[in-house]
């Protein structure tokens, strides 16, 4: 039996991934940062291991990573987060040797990852893109003339919005930008897009500049509303959006899954790139009820097998129950919302994205970490850039 690791699988996606390996007659071995998380408590895992954060220690998680996988045969490792993600691939040239996987060179990957790296490539080859101005240049004043306020300070590696911080004036980018660059790295300036448009995520799978899968999830309601984690989506047909996002992985030569934001513009009704996620994102349980298993395209193409074209069924709704009883209990819109909050809660098109009733522990354990996520002061800080 072959043998995946499945790496950061603390996280929520990990529960439709775990489940997907064993289905596909894998074992699957968790290495988790943390046990107070959705992903740990899965019953699809054979084993669950403690490790070193990626996040926070990668130099003592790389001791432990070789040793493992030098100890014992492994056949593919996954990874669940972008710190994850960025791991292997900047180990890449070493780990191939003991572990398959599939994830682009580095410089590929950071083009990519690096968002005012992407937003580079987007205006070079006209694909539609907010306008972006690079602060590290130093040129801190020419900025306001190609980016009109308000506009984003964004750090140009980082997860979830954290470091963003919305600014009116020059003024308040000379005196935000210091700290931001502290904690978070270099840094662009960004247009802010009003919040009214739509917002969505491509998922693609693309192997020797072929598209092998892809699907599209419409993010309808957020936690908080503005600057928060989607918590209801709705898989939907797209293929304009795919062709864009597939246009962009062509053009950086990336190879493997990429995960799109986009956001459309409500002043002239363009869906605008805003960043890739070099792996499988929170909402991935979408893509699968849709009837596109990223999972198996992943693991056949680090093994160098035959990639399947899965047929797409698009219409399907996903709910993170935890994160949308917040937002109902929250949002001033609870009643007059349309759809009604409570249509199709147990309906056999919506899905929960934080658990499912023949693997219900995740889903207990996992709610308690995430309220007490959300209770803590310093993700609460790090969300606040956006409102």
């Amino acid at each position: 039996m072959k043998k995946v690791i499945v790496l950061d699988a603390q996280t929520i996606q990990t529960l439709p991934v775990a489940r997907s390996l064993k289905k596909q007659g894998f074992n699957v071995i968790l290495l988790c940062d943390n046990k107070n998380s959705y992903g740990y408590h899965t019953k699809y895992a054979d084993r669950r291991i403690i490790v070193p954060s990626t996040k926070e220690d990668e130099e003592e998680f790389h001791k432990f990573f070789v040793e493992f996988i030098t100890s014992e045969k492994f056949d593919v490792v996954i990874p669940m987060n972008d710190y994850s993600a960025h791991y292997l691939s900047l180990n890449r040239v070493q780990l191939l040797k003991k572990i398959n996987f599939i994830i682009p060179s580095y410089d590929v990957f950071m083009t990519g990852y690096d968002k005012n790296k992407l937003m580079n490539v987007c205006r070079e080859n006209h694909f539609p893109h907010p306008a972006t101005y690079d602060l590290s240049v130093g040129a801190i004043d020419q900025a306001v003339n190609q980016v009109k306020f308000p506009a984003l300070i964004k750090p140009n590696e980082t997860t979830g919005a954290r470091g963003f911080a919305i600014v009116n004036s020059l003024v308040e980018i000379h005196e935000k930008l210091p700290e931001i660059t502290l904690n978070f790295g270099e840094c662009h300036l960004q247009e802010f897009i009003p919040f009214g448009g739509k917002q969505f995520k491509v998922e693609l799978f693309i192997k020797d500049k072929k598209l092998i899968n892809s699907t599209v999830i419409y993010k309808i309601r957020f936690y908080p509303e503005k600057g928060g984690s989607s918590c209801f989506n709705q898989t939907v047909e797209r293929s304009d959006l795919v062709i864009l996002c597939y246009n962009v992985l062509k053009t950086i030569k990336w190879e493997g899954f990429a995960d799109f934001d986009l956001i459309e513009d409500p002043r002239d009704s363009i869906v605008k790139i805003m960043e890739i996620n070099p792996r499988l994102p929170a909402s991935i349980k979408a893509s699968f009820n849709a009837g596109v298993d990223f999972v198996e395209n992943i693991v056949n193409g680090s093994l160098n097998l035959p990639l399947i074209e899965h047929k797409y069924i698009p219409g399907k709704y996903l709910r993170y129950l935890g994160l949308d009883l917040l937002w109902f209990l929250k949002s001033k819109n609870r009643i007059k919302i349309k759809p009604s909050w409570f249509k199709g809660l147990l309906s056999s098109n919506q899905f929960l994205q934080d658990g499912s009733f023949d693997d219900i522990k995740p889903f207990l354990i996992g709610t308690i970490g995430g309220l007490i996520k959300q209770l803590n002061p310093r993700f609460r800080a790090s969300k606040k850039g956006m409102k």
